[in-house]
């Protein structure tokens, strides 16, 4: 009797005799901890990125990807679902069914691309997400609760702005990545804020949930295992003989009681974005639509970071030409769409197309960190009402963008003495990151009218003149430079003021003649 009790003893223990279950913690001492940093996972999860990542479309279509040379259907629209299309059809057994039905070829290129504009989205909300699969992002949000008012209006922004997009997500929160992917993908809309509780929530869902190996779940499946709270159940030594110590490692980590880390995506720092179109285009206005929705884009990119960038570049491809590229610059940092138009609109007059457009790229500059706003001047148009506000920069930016860059420099300072090189020409729209020139030199002024070259004055009874004699305000300040070029001076420099109240910038050759010279009017 006894030799028949120990036998049914060992069957009844599955894999191993000594083995705990799954859901059994081993006692043991209590260790001094640290205190553990709360975390909390918001999952969304896109059952429909496949379809939704082509982009809207009306009528019935379905998405269809090559199983051994077969397109078979991989998602269906609601409509098409309705006229019994269903994933894993052939896309000409689809056709039978409905024949104006829109077939789509899968895009991985797509998918990827707006799985990370929804990352660059989600930023807004945490500087924690994470690629947690081709169709999961991860949102660390403990740290945004107090900031947007507490858990319930997060999701709720989360979720509006989600089908704003046109997206269609499953939202699940919980303490742990895993648990929080494993309800999103079951379906389950939970929101489990205890670490205690995660294992309450998981044990109805399927093994489906959990991206396992079919071969995994269809052992499982025969040993009477069909979901998580059952897979808890097994022994842990034998689970881990079976199916391998990463399938444990999995449950442990979803239950939180194993460390999970993982990696933080970020946005790349310059913009890049196309727009391809469906036919070619020649209509500049559409073209302008199309610029203006990418300038949109660029825009929310760059208020994301509290960046600008002084320069973008649009490419208009062709069919059969090169692509024609358009360049664009501010004389600041700027991130604002409307003012990039403006300054598109005025140099799109100028643009020649040699065939029509089939593609529209956007390309961001380097990035910098936005300046204070400088002053405004006001300017009347045609039309009657207020006047529109513009700074010195943009005057300089619309000048550039209507006759060109060759026609608008600027002045900037350069470490050297003799006043005729102490300036050159500089290009308005210049990155600013570049090194630049310190023009500090203590309390010395300069005129900002110089002569091209000094013009000698007349002297009586050794003053100088100009319009009737000079008088010396300051100076002198004395410049003896160059001797190692061919263009050496020394000079004695003074401010003087005529009798028509003329203030003016003179020097005295300190050679054997000494003589006096105009070189700059101050104003």
């Amino acid at each position: 009797m006894g030799t028949a009790r120990r036998h049914h003893r060992s069957t009844r223990e599955l894999f191993d005799q000594r083995s705990l279950a799954l859901d059994e913690v081993e006692p043991g001492p209590r260790v001094a901890r640290p205190p553990v940093i709360r975390r909390l996972w918001f999952c969304v999860y896109l059952p429909q990125l496949p379809l939704e990542a082509a982009g809207p479309g009306d009528g019935a279509r379905v998405v269809v990807e090559d199983r051994q040379g077969i397109h078979r259907v991989l998602l269906a629209c609601p409509r098409a679902g309705a006229a019994g299309i269903m994933p894993g059809q052939s896309a000409n057994a689809a056709l039978a069914l409905l024949p104006g039905l829109l077939i789509e070829e899968r895009s991985e290129v797509a998918e990827q691309q707006a799985l990370e504009h929804l990352a660059g989205w989600l930023e807004r909300f945490s500087s924690m997400v994470n690629f947690a699969g081709p169709d999961v992002l991860l949102v660390e949000i403990a740290g945004s609760l107090r900031l947007y008012g507490g858990l319930l209006k997060l999701r709720q922004q989360i979720a509006a702005g989600l089908e704003q997009q046109g997206f269609t997500a499953s939202l699940a929160i919980a303490p742990t990545p895993l648990a929080a992917t494993w309800l999103a993908r079951g379906g389950r809309r939970a929101c489990v804020r205890d670490s205690a509780n995660i294992g309450t929530a998981l044990r109805a869902l399927s093994l489906s949930c959990l991206d396992w190996p079919a071969a995994t779940c269809e052992s499982l499946a025969a040993m009477g295992v069909r979901n998580i709270g059952e897979c808890l159940r097994l022994p842990r030594e034998g689970f881990a003989r079976r199916f391998g110590p990463q399938r444990l490692l999995q449950l442990d980590r979803a239950l939180g009681r194993l460390p999970d880390p993982r990696t933080s995506w970020r946005a790349p720092e310059r913009f890049c974005a196309d727009h391809e179109m469906t036919e070619e285009q020649s209509d500049r206005e559409l073209l302008l639509a199309i610029c203006r929705e990418l300038l949109q884009s660029h825009e929310r990119f760059l208020l994301a970071r509290q960046l600008g960038v002084q320069s973008i570049q649009f490419s208009f491809f062709h069919l059969r030409s090169p692509a024609t590229i358009l360049h664009l610059g501010c004389v600041e940092a700027e991130r604002r769409a409307d003012r990039w138009f403006d300054l598109l609109r005025l140099q799109s007059e100028q643009l020649v197309l040699p065939e029509p457009v089939i593609a529209v790229r956007l390309q961001g500059g380097h990035t910098q960190a936005l300046q204070t706003e400088s002053g405004r001047l006001v300017f009347r148009g045609k039309t009657a009402g207020r006047g529109m506000r513009f700074s010195i920069a943009q005057l300089a930016e619309r000048l550039v963008a209507r006759v060109g860059r060759q026609s608008v420099a600027g002045v900037t300072a350069v470490a050297e003495h003799r006043p005729q090189l102490a300036w050159r020409p500089r290009n308005l729209l210049k990155e600013k990151s570049m090194a630049q020139v310190s023009t500090a030199r203590g309390r010395l002024q300069r005129p900002l009218w110089m002569l091209p070259e000094p013009a000698r004055l007349h002297v009586d009874e050794g003053y100088p003149l100009h319009q009737g004699r000079l008088q010396i305000l300051d100076g002198p300040e004395r410049l003896e430079t160059g001797w190692w070029d061919e263009d050496s001076i020394a000079r004695d420099y003074y401010t003087a003021i005529n009798p028509r109240g003329m203030r003016l910038w003179v020097f005295r050759t300190r050679n054997r003649d000494a003589d006096w010279y105009l070189h700059g009017f101050f104003g």
